[in-house]
């Protein structure tokens, strides 16, 4: 555990059918119901430290209280995503962490030597940053901001997960 963040709380999966990754961790998993955001509304997008206008579909699914989101890119344009299904494919992309205080979690994974690669912003839900450290290559670790509506929304889709009995297994936001 990365001292101060707390543990791991969501595991991030790139993945070229958004559609189809939603029907297989349903059908085949049992994990959900799917928060689906077909047009995520990123803010203040940058990708090595320049602006983006990278066009992202998530979905949001919780395992217990561990959250699972997948991401398929709907461009070309710079980011991780992009990078990670050109090099590996689809799979696994990114660890997070969650943070009431985005700033000071923010520190202590610079003080880790862990660099920002992708930054931006969703609305007022808040920020997240994707931190890069060279001592631990292909190693990408997410920190997202929580406080707010974005805390209230994860909350949300925790609750939802509680019991589901596989009924409405994707809902479109």
């Amino acid at each position: 555990m990365l001292q101060g963040l707390g543990p791991v709380r969501q595991l991030g999966y790139v993945v070229r059918d958004i559609e189809a990754a939603m029907a297989h961790w349903a059908g085949a998993l049992g994990i959900g119901p799917w928060f689906y955001i077909e047009q995520v509304p990123v803010e203040e997008f940058t990708c090595r430290g320049a602006p983006s206008g990278a066009a992202l579909s998530i979905a949001l699914a919780n395992s217990g209280p561990l959250q699972i989101e997948l991401i398929q890119q709907r461009n070309d344009a710079p980011s991780l995503y992009r990078d990670f299904l050109q090099q590996a494919g689809e799979g696994l992309q990114h660890v997070a962490f969650w943070s009431e205080d985005f700033d000071a979690g923010l520190a202590r994974l610079t003080a880790a030597g862990y660099a920002v690669a992708q930054s931006g912003r969703i609305g007022r839900r808040g920020r997240f940053a994707y931190t890069l450290n060279p001592a631990a290559p292909g190693n990408v670790v997410e920190l997202s901001e929580v406080s707010g509506g974005k805390g209230r929304f994860f909350a949300e889709i925790a609750q939802a997960a509680q019991g589901w009995d596989g009924s409405d297994p994707i809902r479109r936001l």
